[in-house]
């Protein structure tokens, strides 16, 4: 039998898709590396152990997948009936035997990936709802699905970095997070800088304004990505320094609030 693909046509989004899948497999190899009892074990992420990223990244498969099926059917599938019934997934789903929880993980992965497989040209631009409430085109699922398994590859915390994430990722990331301080208006008088680059985010317009001198955090790509992302020093976040005008500070202020 020949080998099936994508239907998507795009390079751009062909390409996206790689970056999923590899981000995919880069929290398959980190998941399998760790023991049944490691499993146990706290994440990068507060009051959330292992378990518990392994089962919010599978049932997060599920719930991508019902958003592509909604795109390809037209028939409205959400992510979750609510918050809190997704929050009560993760936490059951942390209580699943080892070898069901690594199952989730691996058949949620394989469902999506099919679920995009199968998606025609003519349906990425259909239009789905986030559980934020956002409503955005088929294509963005793909995005969403990025930023989750490359992220929570470092949140496992078992060797994992956010410099093991693609550039392109990162970059897109750091657009994402301060676009989101910037529509809540977080992001007054704070300026992001990725060294070696001409790369710039934040309140670039602060030097204009009569709140005095802005704070401007630098650092390498995978550093300031991991700050932005509210991770600590463990997940890649070295090598941040923080200024205000011409003085340097003693401390990296902590990044506003992501998601």
């Amino acid at each position: 039998m020949a080998a099936r693909h994508d239907r998507a046509t795009d390079p751009g989004l062909q390409e996206e898709l790689l970056q999923a899948r590899r981000g995919t497999a880069f929290f398959a190899r980190k998941l399998n590396e760790l023991t049944d009892a490691e499993l146990d074990g706290g994440s990068l992420l507060p009051g959330w152990t292992r378990r518990h990223v392994v089962a919010h990244v599978g049932y997060n498969a599920r719930a991508i997948a019902r958003l592509v099926e909604w795109a390809a059917t037209g028939v409205e599938t959400p992510m979750y009936p609510s918050v809190a019934v997704r929050d009560h997934e993760i936490d059951f789903g942390a209580t699943l035997p080892p070898i069901a929880l690594r199952n989730l993980f691996d058949h949620s992965a394989v469902h999506l990936s099919v679920e995009w497989r199968d998606l025609p040209d003519r349906d990425w631009a259909n239009e789905v709802k986030t559980i934020q409430g956002r409503t955005v085109p088929a294509s963005e699922t793909v995005w969403m699905r990025t930023r989750e398994v490359w992220i929570h590859a470092v949140d496992l915390g078992n060797g994992a970095a956010f410099a093991d994430i693609p550039e392109a990722v990162l970059e897109r990331l750091l657009r994402d997070i301060t676009g989101a301080w910037h529509a809540r208006g977080t992001d007054a008088g704070l300026i992001i800088r990725v060294s070696g680059t001409d790369l710039v985010f934040g309140d670039t317009g602060a030097q204009d304004t009569r709140l005095g001198d802005p704070v401007t955090v630098s650092g390498p790509l995978a550093s300031v990505a991991a700050w932005a992302a509210g991770r600590t020093t463990r997940a890649g976040g070295a090598g941040i320094t923080a200024t205000r005008g011409k003085d340097a500070l003693s401390e990296v202020p902590v990044a506003p609030k992501w998601i």
